[in-house]
């Protein structure tokens, strides 16, 4: 851990060129904290025929015990005590394997085992107490290790000539998809598979793959950031930061708070499971051995929908709809008020509740910590403080809501935008670059474990009212 603390602990162990003609050229390194220790490709390699011996025990051993009763209810909605058509979204069925973590309704996420909390402690970090650098967690994520201390410096690449087809009024998002899919040319997992590789070693070149997709998509999101709302300059990367440094740094913002903010930031958006749309996309796309960047791009187009990573656009976008119509001094009263001509509007009130927690996501009380040691005074913070006090009391009233409390969208938007990040529209990038440290770390294991491709059953309301009348 001491290694992100010191630089000059630091051990070059490996670097690459790759080339291609109209593409720039790109370099990337991985360091280590000492040249004793394997890199993480060996680790990888030492731990894959253990973990797939374990996956073959658990198989035989296992492979007949249930996880649980599949009930009518978990396929539709009930609405007025009728049936409707509409898919209930398969909650609370058990039907996904992912290693990198696991979410608990009542502790919230836990990396590898970690809570965040935890991972603030043990992992690398940039200064003395500060935030988990990502390329730390990274590491934890792949290896189920604290200490590794992998890096993964910026890449730069050529992709703007596929984003400036795009109008620059289309979504950021969608310039964000495109630039990913544009990386895909050069994929090693499609070149290895197109030369006949065999099956045992798919996760190899997958590994290349996800390594460099990550490396490079800050770069990518940055330009977008650059082409609509500044004047499409490039701001080279900085080899003297780190991963969430440098994207921050590439946005245009220096402050070492928001250098801070932007290593949490893509710490706790990093990974939330297997079942969420982003990561359940990746994994169901990636099955039917599609390479890492044309699963991660399928993975943002879920991610860029309102039910789920543009959830954070909206949540700054009616606070600052509380401010214009209530003002910054708004009351306790006047903020209730406000809550309520939401709700009976027909409209949810952004940023709270949860389809898995039950409690307040720890991922909100990290940034609120944040919020209290470096920006205290901001009013949009203490808005959230004070509808932290006000929205749960009401939702828990209409009696219809599983979880009242607040997620990490109640709080994400507020942050960057004391920073100068105020562009909402925009956020839902920021989830993007952080979610593929977890997508991509799975993929690597999918492939490591030879996962098998995903193909549950359907049935159609005729086979459920035949099939189902007797046992209900």
């Amino acid at each position: 851990m001491a290694f992100f603390r010191s630089v000059t602990a630091l051990s070059r162990l490996r670097s690459r060129v790759g080339q291609q003609s109209n593409l720039s050229n790109s370099v990337r390194w991985l360091q280590m904290q000492s040249s004793a220790d394997l890199d993480l490709h060996s680790q990888l390699k030492e731990m894959i025929p253990e973990q797939q011996e374990r996956l073959k025990k658990v198989k035989s051993e296992l492979g007949k015990a249930q996880l649980g009763n599949i009930t009518v209810d978990m396929v539709m909605f009930y609405v007025n005590s009728c049936l409707v058509e509409v898919i209930g979204g398969m909650r609370g069925m058990t039907g996904l394997l992912w290693e990198t973590s696991l979410l608990d309704p009542d502790e919230g996420i836990r990396f590898r085992g970690l809570s965040i909390p935890e991972c603030q402690k043990l992992l690398p970090a940039a200064k003395p107490d500060g935030e988990p650098l990502p390329e730390g967690l990274l590491w934890l994520l792949l290896t189920g290790k604290v200490g590794g201390g992998l890096r993964c410096d910026m890449i730069s690449y050529y992709v703007y000539k596929a984003i400036d087809a795009l109008p620059v009024t289309a979504h950021p998002m969608t310039q964000f998809a495109s630039g990913v899919m544009a990386l895909q040319v050069q994929s090693e997992f499609q070149e290895a598979y197109e030369k006949g590789i065999h099956k045992s070693k798919y996760w190899e070149p997958t590994y290349e793959d996800s390594l460099n997709l990550i490396a490079r998509v800050p770069v990518v999101a940055a330009y977008v950031y650059q082409r609509i709302y500044k004047d499409g300059k490039i701001i080279p990367k900085d080899d003297s930061l780190d991963y969430g440094g440098n994207f921050s740094h590439m946005l245009g913002f220096d402050d070492p708070k928001m250098l801070e903010l932007m290593r949490l930031y893509v710490t706790i958006h990093s990974d939330h499971e297997g079942g969420n749309v982003s990561a359940h996309t990746g994994h169901l796309v990636a099955s039917a051995l599609s390479d890492p960047y044309l699963s991660f791009a399928a993975a943002l187009n879920g991610l860029a929908g309102p039910l789920h990573g543009l959830a954070n656009q909206e949540v700054l976008l009616w606070i600052k709809s509380v401010v214009d119509e209530c003002g910054e001094n708004v009351t306790t009263e006047q903020l209730k008020d406000y809550v309520w001509k939401t709700l009976n509007s027909g409209k949810v009130v952004p940023g709270f509740g949860h389809g898995v927690l039950r409690k307040t996501d720890p991922r909100y009380t990290c940034q609120r910590e944040f919020a209290l040691k470096h920006l205290p005074d901001d009013p949009l913070f203490q808005l959230v403080s004070k509808l932290f006090e006000v929205v749960p009391p009401i939702l828990t009233k209409l009696g219809k809501v599983k979880n009242p409390w607040p997620n990490v969208d109640a709080h994400s938007g507020v942050l960057l935008n004391h920073f100068g990040l105020a562009e909402a529209r925009y956020y839902t990038v920021l989830f993007g670059v952080s979610r593929s440290l977890g997508i991509c770390s799975q993929l690597i294991w999918d492939r490591a474990l030879g996962l098998p491709l995903e193909r549950p059953k359907s049935v159609t309301l005729d086979w459920i009212e035949k099939n189902c009348k007797k046992a209900a």
